[in-house]
């Protein structure tokens, strides 16, 4: 050893890269702490940008989260912007530095790679402007084009992931026409087919062209075309179809690539090289329900993550935490959240599972401006654990979605969450909140108090024999009913009893409350009854084809 202080060189700024020389610097005030963006800011709010587009953020400099003259004032970092570097000598402990029309080297004791992501194939727009949405000359671009072209704008918004999404939602808050073309059946493919249908009615009801199973072929002679054989007008596109990990200077200096695109590190952030660490979207994750690599782009993990190597570099030995994925989007009134796994990647890697449909308030009913949420649990069948959650709804989903995110970390269990004492006042939740709800869903499956059906196995057993009963009113009957059901409502059930036919039977009502408790009258009057999870609500978002108007026999008040 020299005495010399600690050389770190960061490649990237924003979360993970500003989170590692922040957090490093706060550890060791003698370390030497160099920063190379390749782009013209190195610190900003990118989660803020579509909100910029929209107008919800009307001062662009309150994106500007931190500047090299700021940093160094306050943390004395050696920034430096417009910077790109090129190459990574391993052996020799340096970095290549393109800046201006100059290359330079720099030497690292330690190297942390925070490079990001990139856009996985470019559409290339004849005549028509592409953007992606991710950074501050992106914004710029978008702002210009949309402010030149002026109220008759149109655009098509190719990708309705979480940035597609948020961008519709700010071009349509800007008066622009809007177009959302998605490769798969519906929004936010991460959902499972019952979540995402009131995503896709919220769009469609603010105006939002929604084209699935298409993806965007062409664009020339300022029109887009789509492999559908559509032609869209448009003014402007912006590329939401996804990204992939930026690893080109790991993999060139010979750094192990995971089998998921990204580069591999262990617990603390190293890569296969002990003196080098990433950090950010470029990572490969660790899936915390099976240990599997994962690839989990939040600005959330990027900076936590960066601490970590912070931390690791200067001797701790706390590890990072696996991921769960928790997200969430707002669109248009929509609030749309989500933890761990779907149903549908649950089904494909064939793990058993249990699934709680419920639809609570936001809070109680008789308090004004209680909004209604529809709320999914995937949970364990054989230990109860949870694997995941999807909430859609308005207000409240928020809340919702991090107590299940805080079971998940603690290991409570789906049942448990019966017993959590959760804050209540009538403007704030319920007696009784919709966790507590879910939670009771899930212990009487567990202990056999109930039996439940799925909405996508209704048809199945209806043609295998069961007869469908709707324990709703009549009036609530009259006004649309799942296509064969009979009508004995919950009230009526004792005196009526004999009416029912000497087959399995499956009970629902609206959301489920009223099914559950016909289910456990029926059972103990000794028929064989399951109860249709989520009610009538739940089978209606699932069962209808997007592309088609529900006619008024199958439209559930």
């Amino acid at each position: 050893m020299t005495g010399r202080p600690q050389k770190v060189v960061i490649v990237g700024g924003v979360a993970g890269g500003m989170s590692a020389a922040t957090r490093l610097r706060r550890l060791d005030e003698s370390a030497e702490i160099v920063v190379f963006e390749r782009g013209q800011y190195v610190s900003f709010a990118n989660c803020g940008l579509p909100y910029y587009v929209g107008g919800a953020i009307e001062n662009r400099d309150s994106l500007l989260l931190q500047t090299p003259e700021s940093l160094r004032a306050r943390f004395n970092l050696d920034v430096h912007t417009r910077s790109e570097v090129l190459s990574i000598d391993r052996q020799g402990k340096t970095v290549q530095v393109r800046a201006g029309g100059a290359i330079r080297s720099e030497f690292y004791d330690i190297l942390i790679l925070a490079a990001g992501a990139t856009v996985r194939d470019s559409l290339v727009g004849g005549g028509v402007p592409v953007r992606t949405l991710r950074t501050i000359d992106d914004v710029d671009a978008i702002t210009a084009v949309l402010d030149a072209v002026g109220t008759d704008a149109r655009a098509v918004v190719a990708g309705a992931g979480f940035i597609g999404l948020e961008a519709v939602e700010n071009l349509v808050a800007r008066g622009v026409t809007t177009t959302l073309v998605q490769r798969g059946p519906h929004p936010l493919s991460p959902l499972d087919p019952e979540m995402a249908r009131p995503v896709l009615d919220a769009l469609t009801a603010s105006g939002v062209d929604v084209r699935v199973h298409a993806t965007v072929s062409d664009i020339r002679d300022g029109t887009v075309h789509l492999d559908d054989g559509s032609v869209l007008e448009a003014d402007l596109v912006i590329d939401a179809r996804g990204v992939r990990p930026d690893t080109r200077l790991a993999a060139d200096a010979g750094l192990t690539i995971g089998a998921t695109g990204g580069i591999v590190v262990d617990d603390f952030q190293r890569t296969s090289d002990a003196s080098i660490y990433a950090v950010g979207d470029a990572v490969e994750k660790t899936d915390a329900l099976d240990a599997s690599a994962t690839l989990v782009t939040m600005a959330g993990l990027a900076n936590r993550h960066g601490r970590t190597a912070a931390d690791a570099i200067c001797g701790s030995t706390d590890p990072t935490v696996p991921s769960f994925g928790t997200a969430i989007v707002g669109i248009f009134d929509l609030t749309v959240a989500m933890i761990g796994w779907s149903e549908s990647r649950l089904v494909a890697a064939g793990r058993p599972h249990r699934v709680v449909h419920t639809h609570p308030s936001s809070h109680a009913g008789y308090y004004p401006g209680a909004e209604q949420m529809a709320m999914k649990l995937l949970i364990d069948s054989e230990t109860d654990a949870l694997l995941g959650a999807q909430i859609v709804g308005g207000a409240g989903v928020d809340k919702r979605i991090d107590v299940l995110a805080t079971a998940m970390a603690g290991g409570i269990t789906a049942s448990a969450l019966s017993r959590l004492e959760l804050a209540y006042a009538p403007q704030y939740g319920s007696a009784k909140d919709p966790i507590n709800m879910a939670g009771y869903v899930a212990d009487n499956l567990a202990t056999g108090a109930t039996r439940s059906i799925q909405w996508h196995e209704l048809s199945d057993a209806l043609e295998s024999g069961a007869v469908l009963v709707d324990v709703r009113t009549e009036s609530e009957f009259s006004r649309g009913a799942i296509p064969g059901a009979v009508n004995l409502p919950l009230d009526e059930i004792r005196e009526r009893r004999d009416e029912l036919a000497d087959a399995p039977l499956i009970v629902h009502c609206q959301v489920g409350q009223r099914g559950h408790t016909a289910a456990r009258l029926l059972s103990q009057l000794g028929f064989d009854v399951r109860n249709l999870d989520g009610g009538c609500r739940t089978w209606l978002a699932g069962a209808a084809e997007p592309s088609r108007v529900l006619s008024a026999a199958v439209t559930i008040p």
